[in-house]
């Protein structure tokens, strides 16, 4: 599996993750139905890709944000 996110797309990811497991375990903003869960799920799946370095969806379009990949 290559790389296609550069280091400010990993860390953005990261950050968006950190807010979207905030939002949901730490206020009741979300409740407890369908969105606080789509907002635990988006956050596993981006903090597992900022880990990874790879993002299928990058990969589908042809994208990369790094600068030696």
């Amino acid at each position: 599996m290559t790389t296609n996110m550069g280091k400010l797309d990993r860390g953005g990811r990261l950050v968006v993750a950190a807010l979207l497991v905030f939002l949901a375990l730490g206020t009741s903003v979300l409740g407890s139905g369908l969105l606080f869960w789509l907002a635990l799920i988006a956050a596993a799946v981006f903090t597992l890709t900022a880990f990874v370095g790879n993002c299928p969806l990058y990969s589908l379009v042809g994208l990369k944000t790094c600068r030696d990949c």
